[in-house]
This record gives structure tokens, sequence and C-alpha cells, in this order.
């Protein structure tokens, strides 16, 4: 697909599927959109290439403005089947095409027919045998180091008014969403970091679908359900270079690095990336935001933070972080897991402080993330047990006769968290965006 195919595929959504974006005007840019020289963006101070270097990219700048306006057309045209089948309806098709084949549903809408068909396709460019290989090396760090980071990571989605709207919208300003939705984004990584987790009749293939299903449901009631959607502010909720960011964060780690030592890929990395760029593409994303080379992967990704207009609401930002690291993730509240959830959620600070706002305890403070001593010394006094295990395993899976050994026991291991993720339902409650609409006409009403 080209751009020009990508923009064409902007401007019809409207025509495509009038009952979602009707009302949407795709040739405005909206103000989330930093276009101007001047514009204060997410892009980081200490990245090494800068703002104008990455803007005489017309091309990149091109992509990032198209994406921004682009939702996932195939589902959703299934979601607008909402008012007629409901939420639980949606899913149930949904789940029971996936499980079992779409011939299992009974007479089962073109919509979910071409739903599960976008999904079922591969792509040219895919190897199916290198994403296994991929998300073998992958699932070591989702067993053994993504459980004590994936709060702080989390986070990361909230630090921006512009993207971290559509959450808040869903409920999540309640600690209790606010665990569901982590669990959620753990769950979803973990299941397609297993053994064929990404095949047709993998967890992670399920696992995908049901996320698609849940931002779709999040873009439908955003824009149908509530009055508190600006458009001319924020564009369309979760576009498809929103998601870029978490289906590519260990992949743009990976291409960072070869970049910087001005390499290409090692047959390893080839396929860590791969099994990144499948990820995303069974969520939706298009090629053209997943290239396949470490410049390539690390203009795009700086690209959105080029784009993305800096802003911080604490209403919406600073409650959604609060929620977050308030939440209790552990699945009952047993002696081993309090102390378990204390490590974790001091990790995560840490990871937070450090990666996502340039190591700076002020503004994470402010922020409402509080990097305390004693989160400090729990940081010291696990990370060497923690990067020990992580660093012998990987160490293992580089001797042949290991191999098996090690892959089991990381396997195992990610069973075990996925059980304590608990089961993940990716939905979203219409009567949040309800009650969001009733308490916006609340405000605006006469008082007497």
């Amino acid at each position: 697909m080209s751009i020009e195919t990508l923009r064409e595929r902007v401007r019809h959504q409207r025509d495509e599927l009038p009952v979602v974006y009707g009302d949407i005007d795709f040739d405005l840019v909206p103000e989330r959109l930093a276009l101007g020289p001047d514009d204060e963006t997410d892009l980081p101070p200490s990245i090494k290439i800068t703002r104008e270097e990455l803007f005489a990219d017309t091309e990149l700048i091109d992509l990032m403005s198209t994406a921004t306006m682009l939702g996932d057309v195939v589902c959703d045209a299934y979601v607008a089947l909402l008012p007629e089948v409901g939420m639980r309806g949606l899913i149930e098709m949904a789940r029971t095409a996936c499980r079992d084949g779409i011939e299992a549903v009974d007479d089962p809408p073109a919509e979910l027919v071409a739903f599960i068909e976008a999904m079922e396709e591969i792509p040219d460019w895919i190897d199916l045998d290198l994403v296994e290989r991929g998300a073998t090396l992958e699932r070591v760090g989702a067993a053994l180091a993504s459980p004590f980071a994936i709060r702080g990571a989390f986070l990361a989605t909230f630090i921006n008014e512009y993207a971290a709207l559509p959450m808040a919208l869903t409920g999540s300003l309640s600690d209790k969403r606010a665990a569901v939705r982590v669990n959620e984004t753990a769950s979803f990584f973990a299941s397609t970091a297993l053994p064929g987790g990404m095949r047709r009749d993998g967890a992670g293939f399920e696992a995908a679908m049901m996320v698609r299903l849940m931002h779709s449901m999040v873009r439908y009631n955003a824009l149908r359900r509530t009055d508190r959607w600006d458009q001319a502010r924020f564009g369309i909720p979760i576009p498809q270079v929103d998601q870029m960011p978490a289906g590519l964060i260990g992949a743009f780690l990976v291409a960072a690095g070869a970049a910087r030592e001005k390499r290409d890929f090692t047959p390893d990395e080839r396929a860590q990336i791969e099994s990144a760029r499948y990820r995303c593409h069974l969520l939706g994303l298009p090629e053209e935001l997943l290239p396949t080379d470490p410049d390539g992967l690390v203009r795009v990704f700086l690209g959105r933070a080029a784009t993305l207009r800096r802003g911080y609401d604490d209403e919406t930002c600073g409650e959604l972080v609060r929620a977050t690291m308030r939440a209790y993730l552990r699945p009952d509240r047993s002696l081993p897991n309090r102390i378990a959830e204390e490590f974790e959620r001091s990790f995560s600070k840490a990871f937070f402080v450090r990666v996502f706002v340039a190591a700076d305890p002020e503004r994470a403070e402010q922020m409402g993330v509080h990097l305390t001593v004693g989160d400090k010394a729990r940081v010291a006094a696990a990370t060497p047990f923690i990067l020990g295990r992580l660093q012998a395993v990987r160490l293992a899976n580089r001797i042949p006769p290991l191999r098996p050994l090690t892959d089991r026991y990381v396997t195992a291991m990610l069973h075990r968290r996925l059980r304590s993720y608990g089961h993940a339902e990716f939905r979203t409650d219409a009567d949040t965006y309800a009650a969001n609409r009733r308490r916006a006409d609340a405000a605006s009403a006469p008082t007497t």
C-alpha cells in the first residue's frame, strides 16, 4: 500500500462507514498534530535526531499526518452493528468465529466475515517460522522482565492528553478499571509470546482480535455516545498511529541499538522484529507503519513523537496515572502477593521515571508518581536477582542442548503469569459513555 492509497483509505472512511465517521471532517488538521516549527511535542530532548531532521523527511511527516486520522476500517464496520447486536452479541460471535471458524456462527454478518478474513490474511512479507523464532526470544523478557515494568510502560499512555482521553472515557479513572486494563495489556503481550501464540489457533491471535474489538468499541462510543470528543482537538479516537508505539516499543529498542552501531539486524534481531511487525499486523496496523530496517523503524517511532503536540491535563492525565499507580494487580491479597505487588510497583515507578519522563523525578511527582526511599531500596535489592536470572536464561538459550529446557521453563512461567493476570475480557462498557454524557449535560444545565 502506497502513502497515496493510505490517504484515500482515510478519506473514504466517512463514505464507507457514515454511522461511525459521518460527522468527521477528514480534511481538518486536528490540534494534536504539531506541524509548526515551534510547536512543543513529545519528542524526547535526549534523542540525537532533531525534530528538524525528522521534518526534512516529508514522506515520513505525511505518513504520520495520514495515520493520525486512520481508524480500523474493517473492525469498525463490525462494531457499527452494536445497536443491532449488542456488545455481548458482538463479542460472542467474534469469539466463536475465532475459536471454531466462521462457519460455526449462525448466519454470520458480512462485516464479521470480512473482519476474520482480514485477520487470517498472512502478508507477503511474513515468515511464520521467523515470527515463531522471534516469539521464542521475546517470551524470555515477557516472563522474566515485563511483569516488573508493565505498569510503568502503561503509564506512558497517559502523559499526553491528546492520546489519553479515550482511556479516560472508558472509565479507567477508577482503580479497578485501571487494574483490568494493565492486566489485559500484560495478558495480550504474554499471549502473543507463547509457542504458536500468533498462529490462527493461538491464544495471541484471539487476544489481538479482542484488542481490536475493544479499540473499535471505544472509537464508536467516543464518537457516538459522548459529547466530550472534540474532533478539532483530538482527531479520531485511538488512531492507528497511537497503537504503533506499544506494538513496536521492543522493536524500536532493538532497532535503536542497531542504528546506533550503523549495522543491520542480526538473525535473532530480525526474528524479533518480524514477530513485532506481525503482532502489529494482527492489530490492524498498515504496513507503512512497520518498516523493516533499523533506521526506518527508529524514524517512524520518533516521527509519531515529533508530530504529537505536547499536552498534559491533570484532570485527565493525572487521574489516569494516579489510578493506575494505586491499582492492585494481584489476584488476591495473600502476604506473598502483597510483597510482590510492592516490588512490582516500585520497579514500575523507576522504569517510568527513567524511560518516559527523561529521568525527571520532579515531573513524575507532579503526575503522582512518587519514587520513595523504600521504592529505591526495593529496586536496589531485587535488581541483581531479576537481571541475573534474565541474563542466565538468555545465555542458556544460546546453547543448543539447553535451549529446549530453558524454553520449557520460560513457557511454564509465562503460563503462570497469565493465570495471575486473570481472565482478560478486552471490553468497554457503553454505560460509561452514557454517564459521561449525563455529567456533561448536568454541568451545562442552567441552575435555579
